[in-house]
């Protein structure tokens, strides 16, 4: 599990110092075991700018630094390791409404936003394209 994490959080790296590929993040992010804190049985999730971002971790340590802030006091933070592809292709579909990913949010200068757009989330959900409008109207 590290190893696929510590690969995503360097892409990332690489991607917000102005460098890497976009495609290579995004199939990274795709590969990769995150860890997704569970609370009241739903991975948790938070609201901003009209979409709901599911937010996962590369690692122990990234979600330990959210557990700080949004954990249960001193009680261990439940969560569930998903592949981000499973993330973005099969959970955010099922949310009804916009939703996209987000990567350790809780890591100054290391988090990443994978948002709801053709490429990154199916297309029948993608705000990019129109379909996903039509299904929300519906």
């Amino acid at each position: 599990m590290g190893r696929a994490g510590t690969a995503l959080a360097e892409r990332i790296g690489e991607r917000r110092s102005g460098g890497g590929d976009p495609r290579a993040l995004v199939g990274e992010m795709r590969r990769s075991l995150l860890l997704v804190p569970v609370a009241d049985e739903r991975l948790w999730s938070v609201r901003m700018g009209g979409v709901r971002w599911i937010c996962g971790f590369t690692d122990e340590t990234a979600l330990a630094r959210f557990a700080l802030h949004h954990g249960p006091g001193d009680q261990p933070m439940d969560y569930a390791a998903l592949l981000g592809a499973r993330i973005v292709d099969e959970i955010v579909p099922a949310l009804g409404e916009p939703a996209g990913l987000a990567v350790d949010i809780a890591t100054e200068d290391g988090s990443m936003f994978f948002p709801p757009v053709t490429g990154i989330v199916p297309d029948a959900v993608a705000v990019d394209t129109g379909e996903g409008e039509e299904r929300a109207e519906r």
